[in-house]
């Protein structure tokens, strides 16, 4: 009897050690249930949804009658606006992530420094940046470069005629994109992070070999923070793509349409003009052209950025 006891007993103990396990990965999925039905629920079903509704002509006034590819020929053969939304958009990204990656990398650096009260000025620095997209903000640049604002006002003193910032075609988005570039703090904080982990000894070297600010600066600080410039770059871009709050807000898409950024046609397609269809058909469209960015950029980052274990990827 002893001896049967013995050999059933290990038996015993594996089939305890199984049943703990499985309660261990029940314990898990209870503890990310409420990311799991958030992400069903608010994002993934949504984003099916929008999918089928790209195919249909849907607004809330009706029901969605299936329509195929009608949607996508009038946009790229009859939508004018389409196409000006789309180079509108680019040009906003051409403008608005170079510059605040500038910005960024530029404060960045200053502020990488053991100064006095320096953790002070690199929260007063990341400041703006708790209130990006915001409405308050959005209105009070609006009021500094309308006609009469604080920075024509300015332009008065030093005696240059006043700029139609706003309402002149050929300076609105470039106006507008400087909100995106003061709003650098979270790209700073990244960069400030990346120039920390570089190592001093890059820095000796270079000194011992002669190496000015300009040479240390383009060959060991720019080629170490390339992967941050990655991240950067990357996620700085979607949310160009994705901008509407702060032009909205100050132009309204205005002049003539010079500001018209793609989210803006999404929104009055879907709730000016309730053709709720034909938006979800834009919406696909444009997360399509940033998943393809995206692609491209990694694609090309095994050119240019470097990593300390040399691998590319």
């Amino acid at each position: 009897m002893k001896t049967e006891e013995a050999l059933q007993q290990p038996h015993t103990i594996t089939h305890l050690h199984k049943a703990a396990k499985k309660n261990y990965q029940y314990v898990g999925f209870l503890y990310i249930a409420p990311w799991l039905l958030g992400f069903l629920i608010l994002e993934l079903y949504p984003l099916l949804a929008s999918l089928y509704y790209s195919f249909t002509d849907f607004s809330p006034l009706k029901a969605a009658s299936f329509v195929g590819l009608d949607n996508y020929k009038h946009m790229f053969t009859d939508d004018r606006d389409f196409w000006n939304s789309a180079t509108v958009t680019l040009k906003w990204v051409i403008i608005a992530v170079p510059l605040k990656l500038l910005a960024a990398l530029a404060v960045a650096m200053l502020l990488n420094r053991n100064l006095k009260h320096i953790n002070f000025y690199r929260a007063l620095y990341y400041l703006p940046s708790i209130f990006a997209g915001s409405v308050a903000v959005s209105i009070l640049w609006r009021f500094l470069f309308m006609s009469e604002g604080l920075v024509n006002q300015i332009l008065a003193v030093v005696h240059i005629d006043p700029v139609n910032w706003l309402g002149d075609p050929k300076y609105a988005l470039y106006t507008v994109g400087l909100v995106n570039m003061w709003q650098f703090g979270t790209s700073m904080v990244l960069f400030l992070a990346g120039l920390k982990q570089i190592s001093p000894e890059l820095y000796e070297a270079g000194k011992i070999d002669g190496t000015n600010v300009f040479q240390k600066f383009f060959s060991i600080t720019l080629p170490m923070l390339t992967p941050v410039i990655l991240f950067n770059l990357i996620m700085q871009t979607i949310n160009a793509f994705q901008d509407f709050t702060t032009p909205f807000t100050i132009t309204k898409g205005g002049p003539a349409k010079a500001t018209y950024l793609f989210s803006m046609l999404i929104y009055d397609n879907g709730f000016r003009f309730t053709k709720m269809g034909y938006a979800s058909a834009l919406s696909w469209v444009l997360f399509l052209v940033i998943i393809i960015l995206t692609a491209i950029v990694f694609k090309s980052s095994r050119y240019w950025a470097h990593y300390e274990d040399g691998d590319n990827r």
